[in-house]
């Protein structure tokens, strides 16, 4: 049985009420489990939603310090389950935590989603994250463009086309607050070999990287991770596109692939440098050069302890 919060309590722990006057209300963490996965990527995604849960990260250390400190403080958003309890659409880490930190129950809004909405408040509910691995974001992306695809399947009221209703991915994309290119990049990740994705994870292959190899067939991929492993080695920029040029034109080989990959890479480092005029505006006429690089590390460390902060929530 649900207990219902008074709306207009003050917010605490206890209690919340949304911008929609919701009602909040808290229930037994056995009630609530996670996300039974979208419909139209069952058996193409590795997991039900994009979203891990990783007791050793370190924003989920300091996350379950602050439940036992103060309990959970924002509210999840569930929906009903017509097989028992409810679906997990925001809050996992939020559940989890709080299951850590030995709390039995946390403040949830209930609300009656159909799958799309579902996935849509999941992924823009977590948009802003900053510790987002690129699996997670790859994933999510696909999910909403997915739900996108599907909607223009449907027409609205006293529309006639299904056209009218289609967003493409630039418009979905400006939408998550990123560009097109962007949005389809990291849905081409979604193609690679759950192996070299870990690696993409774990920041042993970048990212400019990984959009080149996920080009190439999942065969090729094996045979591309039998080439890392042999040449002791993870392409550079220029070697993977090397791969995918001729991935394109029939041409690639294991052999071509420890070949590429037991050369000695080149340095590829990048740099990140402002021409003056573009900065000069934002300080007064009196700062020197030096003056500005340390004002600018001075907010970049301010930007930091934010992006910090935001994390805990």
């Amino acid at each position: 049985m649900r207990d219902k919060i008074d709306p207009f309590q003050p917010p605490s722990s206890e209690s919340h009420t949304s911008q929609q006057n919701e009602t909040v209300v808290r229930l037994p963490l056995t009630d609530l489990h996670p996300f039974k996965g979208y419909p139209t990527l069952r058996g193409v995604m590795p997991r039900n939603q994009p979203y891990l849960v990783r007791d050793d990260d370190p924003t989920m250390i300091q996350l379950v310090a602050r439940i036992k400190e103060r309990g959970v403080t924002y509210p999840g958003v569930v929906r009903p389950d017509p097989e028992g309890g409810y679906e997990i659409i925001s809050g996992q880490r939020r559940h989890r935590a709080s299951e850590l930190a030995g709390i039995p129950d946390m403040p949830v809004i209930v609300r009656d989603l159909d799958d799309e909405e579902a996935v849509t408040e999941m992924i823009d509910s977590n948009v802003n994250r900053e510790d987002v691995l690129p699996s997670e974001r790859a994933w999510a992306y696909r999910m909403r463009l997915e739900v996108e695809k599907r909607r223009a399947g449907r027409p609205e009221k006293n529309s006639p086309k299904i056209s009218a209703n289609f967003r493409s991915d630039d418009e979905v994309g400006k939408s998550l607050g990123i560009s097109g290119d962007t949005l389809r990049n990291y849905i081409q990740l979604t193609e690679l070999r759950q192996e070299l994705m870990d690696k993409v994870d774990a920041q042993e292959i970048g990212l400019s990287i990984a959009y080149q190899i996920a080009a190439l067939t999942k065969d090729e991929q094996v045979l591309l991770l039998d080439a890392m492993e042999y040449s002791l080695n993870t392409p550079s920029l220029s070697q993977a596109q090397r791969l995918k040029k001729a991935s394109k034109e029939g041409t690639l080989s294991l052999e071509i692939m420890r070949s590429v990959l037991s050369e000695e890479k080149k340095a590829e480092t990048e740099k990140v440098s402002f021409p003056m005029d573009t900065i000069r505006k934002y300080f007064p006429r009196s700062y020197t050069p030096k003056r500005m690089q340390e004002t600018i590390i001075k907010l970049l460390e301010a930007w930091q302890k934010k992006r910090q902060r935001s994390q805990e929530r």
